[in-house]
């Protein structure tokens, strides 16, 4: 494995792009009251920040983490909350915020969780889909940018927790 990743997305790409998604997601809740954002910890961290600055409605922001892999003993593809909101989402506008969606697991765990807690409204905005890789359907209302199956580092996304900080999304040589 090379240690520098190869640009897949620059990051003009993605400043263009999630000042695009920013204002997609102001048009479309321009008539509610506050939007609910949801960052997905670690990943989204980055794409988040950049994200609601470029907002032009009022917004609230807050975190969850999920943990889908390195569980010893866990069955493939368990899924579990590591940590959760710091506020009721009863009765408000959700919009959950993610690095990336490949099979589609986390995320609809994530879904399920949160429509229990009833909200308003309850949609997706995420940064990178990998559609070849679904294999749990979830809604993506707001969407990145579409990939190909490889593994992709930069803005948020890491490889053992190297390259998070990369303000590029890169492909790794060598990975899956």
């Amino acid at each position: 494995m090379t240690d520098s990743p190869k640009v897949l997305i620059s990051e003009t790409q993605l400043r263009t792009r999630v000042t695009e998604l920013a204002q997609q997601i102001s048009h479309g809740y321009a008539s509610v009251d506050e939007l609910f954002l949801i960052g997905i910890l670690k990943g989204a961290f980055m794409f988040l920040a950049d994200l609601t600055r470029a907002l032009t409605i009022r917004h609230r922001v807050d975190f969850i983490a999920l943990s889908s892999y390195g569980m010893k003993g866990a069955r493939p593809g368990a899924v579990r909350l590591v940590l959760d909101l710091r506020e009721s989402i009863r009765d408000r506008h959700v919009l959950v915020v993610e690095d990336i969606v490949d099979t589609g697991e986390t995320l609809a765990y994530l879904l399920e969780m949160l429509a229990a807690r009833h909200p308003a409204s309850l949609k997706t905005c995420a940064l990178v889909t990998k559609p070849s890789r679904r294999v749990k359907p979830v809604p993506l209302e707001y969407v990145g940018f579409e990939i190909p199956d490889a593994w992709v580092v930069g803005y948020g996304l890491d490889y053992k927790e190297r390259y998070r900080t990369l303000p590029y999304i890169g492909t790794l040589d060598g990975m899956p």
